[in-house]
């Protein structure tokens, strides 16, 4: 039996549906991805799910008693005055039994009545059944997981943290607390590498059921089994993991157009019929094809199309070779060292992809290139015919008193209403949204704004700093294609490994005030780190086998071993490239003999049925090789854990 399930759900606000006919169920252990544009109505789902809202029409079957658990987007904690006691908030009812506990052996010292004793044995029965031994070894857990020291946790105050920092601390009362289906709204948002990578693992090993909205696709790949896109304001169910889920959906999305393109032909030579002959000799029969066509039901185009963003980013001189360069750079936070010596040179057409840990310092870093903020010692020199432009992470570039149509004529003042309205069109904001006040935008909006302002720029060199915290999975594909189409240079500091791999050619690792430049692509540097590891690993038991005396030929045995099984992850990263590009290859096969047989000059010659049905006999081959393919590429990522 399915834990919850929804069957003909819709939802209205204000007059206007968000959602229809949404049906689907969850069975337990099953880990959902959950994507659409913003605005599609992602949270309503949640909100329809957990109850907090009621359905317009429709149901929703629950399991009895089930528990669902959401993240408080406002963040409130209550009356937590540190970061372990917010944490530790689902297990408030066990933390006062366990205080009661202790107040009562201190009371039975000199009151060892039977009923003293009886409560005593009651309510520490209670607690051990309803796990009062084992939840703060879980909160530990999870608050080391995502980047806090437990043991400091227990005092750290918890007014002094970052928005970042109560985020996380939210993601872990909600994943620490015991729940049926937890319910994760964009859980990678203020996660570093390390700790996104924690819970992804987190999630596939606890055997939690999970749906997540997420616009990381990294995330989706390892974390998903089944997909929820939202998109035509209903929901359509996929029971496949984010990798098959996009196979299936771009093929789904041509299948509709080639249905609704074919419709639009035969509508339009109709047409075209019915003007030639109403009032000829023909007439009775195109009064007759007139009234066939009005009761015709018309396919729509596919979804997705509509109101999807169109990034283009034009770099205008074309500048020197070397765009920045920095000497003996020292940057300094109060009394805190973030960087420390560092020099570097970035020439034109380098992606470089800046990573660290949260509060290391990567913002601070694109403002000292910028000049916003001052070096404490070194210098950093900005090429000549060098123009910068910057996506700033908390979007204050955005005008939030103006209109957005201002906030572009503004920089634009030669266009004419209608150029401004076609810029901001690109952007997702058509019609009568460009006279909405910018500081009234959502995130998603804003940054959709913040890429409309940057494009203008005809900047050469890009700073962008977490450009797809707010953007959906759609938009990022956009701004993806756009930065790898660009003319310039770019700096880019994000979390979004899909976007880092496909983008970058040089990598600048920030940590403990020092950067590691990595001339390679961050895949690359994935894999480097892993061996550079490995060797540490190798030479810290090489050193401390020597120090206790061990025999030096038992030690090489196991440094071979480990250079043994680097090789073995090297051939199996290998492995997976190689069946990556043979799914590519299939689908490509597949795409090729599809378009043929929907050409009509194939079926124009005498021999074109018998040619289509030898394609026909080609494209079920095709299939299956491609099936083979994805399933052969889905095993070599799991094997490798890349998946």
């Amino acid at each position: 039996m399915s834990l919850f399930s929804l069957n003909g759900v819709s939802f209205d606000y204000a007059g206007e549906t968000l959602l229809t006919d949404v049906s689907f169920a969850v069975e337990r252990g099953d880990r959902w991805g959950v994507i659409g544009r913003n605005g599609s109505g992602k949270t309503t789902l949640f909100r329809l799910i957990a109850g907090t809202l009621d359905t317009v029409s429709g149901s929703i079957s629950r399991e009895s008693g089930l528990r669902v658990t959401l993240l408080d987007q406002h963040r409130d904690f209550d009356d937590a005055a540190t970061v372990w006691e917010a944490a530790a908030a689902p297990f408030a009812h066990l933390m006062e039994l366990e205080r009661s506990l202790d107040a009562q052996a201190h009371d039975l010292a000199r009151d060892a009545s039977p009923e003293a004793l009886a409560r005593y044995d009651r309510d520490l029965h209670r607690f051990e059944r309803e796990g009062g031994h084992s939840f703060h070894a879980t909160v530990d857990a999870v608050l080391q997981g995502l980047g806090f020291d437990a043991e400091r946790a227990r005092t750290q105050p918890l007014d002094g943290l970052s928005g970042g920092e109560r985020g996380r601390v939210g993601l872990a009362r909600q994943i620490a607390a015991p729940g049926d289906v937890l319910l994760l709204d964009e859980p990678t948002n203020h996660l570093d590498l390390e700790t996104t990578q924690w819970l992804e693992n987190w999630l596939v090993t606890s055997g939690h059921t999970v749906l997540a909205i997420s616009h990381d696709r990294s995330f989706l790949a390892r974390m998903a089994d089944h997909i929820l896109h939202l998109e035509a304001r209903t929901v359509i169910p996929y029971d496949a993991g984010y990798v098959r889920f996009v196979t299936i959906r771009n093929e789904r999305r041509e299948a509709q157009r080639r249905a609704f393109d074919q419709q639009q032909r035969k509508i339009a030579a109709e047409e075209d019929y019915i003007r030639r002959n109403i009032a000829g000799g023909n007439s009775r029969q195109a009064k007759g094809r007139r009234t066939r066509l009005a009761r015709l039901p018309r396919l729509s185009p596919p979804p997705g199309e509509e109101g999807a963003m169109a990034v283009r980013l034009p770099a205008g001189e074309r500048g020197g070779d070397q765009v920045v360069v920095l000497k003996d750079v020292r940057l300094e936070a109060g009394d805190r060292i973030l960087l420390d010596a560092f020099s570097a040179r970035v020439e034109r057409g380098e992606v470089a992809g800046i990573i660290g840990p949260n509060g290391s310092g990567k913002s601070t870093l694109l403002h000292a290139i910028t000049g916003e903020r001052p070096a404490a010692a070194g210098e950093i020199v900005v090429g000549a015919g060098v123009t910068v432009a910057h996506f700033r992470q908390d979007l204050a570039q955005i005008p939030a008193a103006k209109t957005l149509f201002a906030a572009i004529h503004d920089l634009r003042p030669a266009w004419n209403r209608g150029q401004v309205q076609t810029h901001l069109g690109r952007y997702g904001f058509p019609g009568d949204e460009v006279q909405r006040i910018a500081g009234t935008l959502s995130g998603g909006e804003q940054a959709r704004l913040a890429l409309a302002i940057i494009v203008l720029s005809g900047a050469n060199l890009l700073l962008f700093d977490e450009p797809t915290n707010h953007l959906d999975v759609e938009s990022i594909e956009a701004l993806e294609d756009a930065i790898a189409a660009y003319d310039g240079t770019v700096l880019l500091v994000s979390h979004d490994r899909t976007l880092l791999a496909s983008l970058t050619t040089r990598i600048w690792a920030l940590n403990n005030a020092r950067i590691d430049d990595y001339p390679g692509s961050f895949d690359e540097w994935l894999v480097s780190r892993t061996e550079h590891a490995a060797r540490r690993a190798d030479e810290a038991a090489l050193a401390a086998a020597e120090r206790r005396g061990e025999e030096k030929a038992g030690v090489r045995r196991a440094h071979e071993q480990r250079r043994t099984a680097a090789a073995a992850k090297r051939e199996a990263r290998l492995a997976l490239e190689a069946a990556e590009a043979r799914a590519h290859a299939a689908e490509a096969a597949v795409a090729a003999l599809t378009a043929r047989l929907h050409d009509p000059a194939l079926y124009e010659s005498g021999t074109g049925a018998a040619e289509a049905a030898r394609m026909a006999i080609e494209l079920n081959a095709a299939r299956r090789e491609l099936d083979a393919a994805l399933a052969a590429w889905i095993a070599e990522q799991e094997e490798s854990g890349a998946g």
